[in-house]
């Protein structure tokens, strides 16, 4: 059995076929880790889910700030912003059943024999490994369980931007679902900085999550989507980027688990 993770679909999805034949991927014998941002921005987010529902026994999802987005606003009956590219999607006869099937998958999925946590912002460098299990577990109760539709409503917000054990219920999920999804810059004491994107640049009292001094001492390794500007590249053997930006024009990159190998579909726009 092959294992492996891909980057950000964000509705390419001829791209994202592409890729599954080039790895000779199948859903009997093999498993699809995807580190979130399923929907969103590209031209068939509808193909996108079904294809992964229809493979579901074989895939993972690890939730990105697009999938939260979509589930928040068909949990609160907002209008989709049409730069999402979603009308397809939501007039879609099984839209009811894809729904379904992204609100059941995590925020973090942690693959001890392989020694790699996946999700798709990062790592918050305030959490240790386990605590950040710990929350985004909790994180997906709030976002599973009864109370889904108001913890939805109340999940955009920059702030609290560091981490404090007396947190509320509700200030403990904004703040991992932030770190988990929206995370990209953090400040010397690893508060998170949701307000800049882009590449890192030299000088800047910001740095990637992945360079503050509490994650480069990590034995584990880290897969991740989200900041397609970093363009693959981390400079750490052990932090794994995996958006390269497909949807804006760039490539889908997918990695065997086992090896690290990555495999790379540039894109048909």
């Amino acid at each position: 059995m092959a294992q492996y993770a891909i980057g950000d679909l964000q509705g390419c999805y001829q791209e994202f076929d592409a890729l599954l034949r080039r790895i000779d991927f199948n859903p009997s014998r093999d498993h699809l880790y995807c580190v979130g941002d399923i929907v969103a921005r590209g031209p068939d987010s509808l193909s996108c889910l079904r294809r992964l529902y229809d493979m579901r026994h074989a895939v993972t999802i690890t939730l990105g700030n697009h999938d939260l987005h979509l589930l928040a606003t068909a949990h609160l009956g907002k209008k989709a912003n049409p730069k999402d590219k979603l009308d397809t999607l939501f007039n879609a006869p099984d839209l009811a059943q894809l729904l379904s099937f992204l609100q059941q998958q995590p925020l973090a999925v942690w693959l001890e024999q392989d020694n790699m946590l996946l999700c798709h912002a990062g790592l918050s460098p305030q959490w240790s490994l386990p605590q950040g299990l710990k929350f985004a577990q909790f994180a997906q109760q709030c976002y599973q369980g009864s109370d889904a539709k108001e913890y939805f409503a109340n999940m955009y917000n920059n702030s609290p931007t560091h981490w404090q054990d007396s947190y509320n219920d509700l200030e403990k999920f904004i703040y991992t679902i932030n770190s988990f999804t929206r995370m990209r810059f953090v400040d010397a004491l690893g508060h998170l900085d949701l307000s800049h994107k882009g590449s890192p640049q030299q000088g800047s009292p910001l740095m990637p999550w992945f360079e503050h001094p509490n994650r480069t001492k990590d034995t584990f390794d880290i897969a991740f989507g989200h900041w397609a500007a970093l363009q693959g590249t981390t400079n750490k053997k052990n932090v794994h980027a995996l958006d390269t930006g497909c949807v804006w024009g760039g490539a889908m990159t997918c990695m065997d688990i086992k090896n690290r190998n990555k495999v790379v579909e540039k894109s048909h726009q």
